[in-house]
């Protein structure tokens, strides 16, 4: 199975807090309206059928499926999935999760999805490529793909790692791990090679000061890439 048994503990751990604003979850709560409307002005969420990779505790699926997307979440993360559903219920929001990996599921679903998401979760798999891939044979024809994750470069280690969680502490310490960063013409090479086409490219920086989160051309630590699968 492509996932890291310790990154599958570490988050598993941390389960319980993920709907907290103010727990080591804040950055998701707070780039999930950037990233969410990036999403859907590249593809209007409403009435598609979405499939969130590593949907962790929902924070993105629900807001997906509050944009009237049919949405389902898989991750290989139990108690996250738990409380996913568990979130689900108390808000009335409908989303489908699932405990099953992107490769099985892509032997199991293949081309069923519209829009099919992996945000900030390739940086934590042992082979990203096969996840890219995998996103491929989910994505209808003419569907969309859309990834974040962490550029790999000394500013981004600067930044993600010794700023993010020893300075600042936006996150738990050793939340990521360098040397699995992808840098973007890594990640555009695996989605390529997958048959995927490259879209766009966008940048996500923080301001320390202002405390907010921005989207933006500098993708030379947090970028998204946006993809499309032709027909």
């Amino acid at each position: 199975m492509n996932a890291d048994p310790i990154e599958l503990q570490k988050f598993s751990e941390l389960a319980h807090r993920w709907w907290d604003p103010t727990s080591e979850f804040r950055p998701l709560h707070e780039i999930n309206p950037l990233r969410l409307e990036w999403i859907n002005a590249r593809a209007p969420l409403a009435g598609r059928n979405v499939l969130d990779i590593g949907c962790g505790g929902g924070i993105l699926a629900e807001s997906m499926a509050k944009k009237g997307a049919n949405v389902t979440g898989i991750d290989l993360s139990e108690k996250a999935l738990k409380v996913a559903d568990l979130h689900s219920l108390e808000s009335g929001v409908q989303v489908r999760y699932e405990l099953v990996s992107a490769e099985d599921m892509a032997a199991r679903e293949p081309g069923s999805f519209d829009v099919v998401t992996c945000m900030e979760m390739l940086e934590h798999v042992p082979d990203p490529a096969a996840v890219v891939a995998a996103c491929a044979r989910l994505v209808k024809p003419g569907g969309h793909v859309f990834f974040s994750t962490i550029n790999r470069n000394p500013k981004a280690y600067l930044f993600a790692v010794i700023g993010a969680e020893y300075l600042l502490r936006l996150l738990p310490k050793g939340t990521h791990d360098y040397a699995k960063f992808i840098t973007p013409a890594e990640l555009s090479g695996y989605a390529r090679r997958a048959g995927l086409q490259v879209d766009g490219l966008k940048g996500m920086t923080y301001n320390p000061l202002t405390k907010i989160y921005s989207l933006n051309q500098d993708t030379d630590v947090n970028y998204l890439v946006a993809c499309s699968l032709p027909r």
